[in-house]
């Protein structure tokens, strides 16, 4: 049964652009039974079951076009992170994992002391973006993030600011339970050398 429910959660999040795994295993649970009786159960996979099914789903249906989309949107992500020096980037989620699909976005962490400092910075480069506060269970406590969208090529970028003094304290995954995987410009253009087939530099 969670194997059934992990590989329809990830058929939704694939199909239907749903974004979160508690949404999607939950939406999933009810093509097979009452959805109290499963959540309370234990037959509900976890996001690490159902994150392992999204990446089988992908290269099941797109083996020729996953590299090139990759490529291309780590590049897209590299091109802001040297942008966004200043504010300290890390890339995060589905384009540092590689299980991206057409409709996955570029996550970056900033780090400001204000928010309204990225924003000044990328209205001085003419560059259109929306905003928005998401509020997040973290540490016990709400707490209120600003976020900033930008598009290009018809990809999203979501930019989520923290302050300086938590870039230090690596999340936690979503996926492992474990601390999230984070990646530098530098580590990214790594990244993208090895999948072009070149060599790292030693020193």
């Amino acid at each position: 049964m969670r194997h059934l429910i992990a590989r329809e959660a990830a058929r939704l999040m694939y199909e239907e652009e749903i974004k979160e795994y508690l949404t999607a295993k939950r939406k999933a649970a009810r093509a097979f039974g009452p959805e109290k009786r499963l959540c309370l159960g234990h037959h509900l996979p976890s996001n690490s079951e159902i994150h392992a099914e999204l990446q089988r789903l992908i290269a099941l249906r797109e083996p020729e076009v996953l590299p090139e989309r990759l490529l291309r949107m780590r590049i897209l992500a590299l091109k802001f992170m040297e942008l966004l020096a200043p504010f300290r980037p890390y890339l995060i989620g589905s384009v540092l994992s590689g299980s991206v699909t057409e409709r996955s976005d570029i996550d970056l962490h900033l780090f400001a002391d204000d928010p309204e400092e990225v924003e000044s910075f990328l209205a001085e480069r003419h560059l259109n973006f929306s905003s928005e506060t998401v509020t997040i269970h973290k540490g016990g406590k709400f707490r209120d993030y600003p976020h900033i969208y930008l598009e290009e090529n018809g990809i999203i970028l979501e930019l989520s600011i923290f302050t300086p003094k938590e870039r230090q304290n690596v999340p936690r995954s979503s996926i492992t339970g474990k601390a999230m995987e984070r990646a530098d410009a530098k580590k990214l253009r790594r990244l993208i050398t090895r999948s072009l087939g070149g060599e790292e530099k030693r020193h």
